[in-house]
Order: C-alpha cells, then sequence, then structure tokens
C-alpha cells in the first residue's frame, strides 16, 4: 500500500510505499491517533526504512491501493 503525505508550506510530498500486507485500518487509526496527540507519524517502508512526520506538519494524507490492485493503461475496471 502507498501512502502520501502532504506537507504544510511545502510543494513536495512524502511518498512510503508501506509492506504489502499492511493493514489499511491500522494505518488509518495510528494515522488519526498522531494527529489527535499531535506527535511523530512514524512509518516503516518495505525496505525497513523508518520515516517521521510531524503531526503539526502534515497537511493531507492519502492512502492508496495495494500495487497489486492498480490498473493500467486507459481501460476501467
Amino acid at each position: 500500500m502507498d501512502i502520501r503525505i502532504g506537507i504544510v508550506q511545502s510543494m513536495k510530498e512524502i511518498d512510503v510505499e508501506l509492506p504489502e500486507d499492511a493493514d489499511r485500518e491500522a494505518v488509518v487509526k495510528q494515522v488519526e491517533s498522531t494527529l489527535k496527540d499531535d506527535s511523530v507519524l512514524w512509518l516503516t517502508d518495505r525496505k525497513g526504512r523508518r520515516v517521521g512526520v510531524p503531526a503539526a506538519r502534515i497537511a493531507y494524507i492519502e492512502l492508496g491501493t495495494p500495487k497489486s490492485e492498480r490498473v493500467v493503461g486507459f481501460g476501467t475496471a
């Protein structure tokens, strides 16, 4: 699953590829808890790297679908 985090007052985004077995609902709860507590959102990507983003700097978060579910081309699913 991919997660894209927009940063306040920055045109750049942080893209993190979470492990394929990442639980979408658990990630949503982790994000909500971090935003509520105004702490740091820590995510671990597929390669084991940890990414930390302070909640105060988060503008938005997009949760993507797992790589295996992506549709390529002009067709509709």
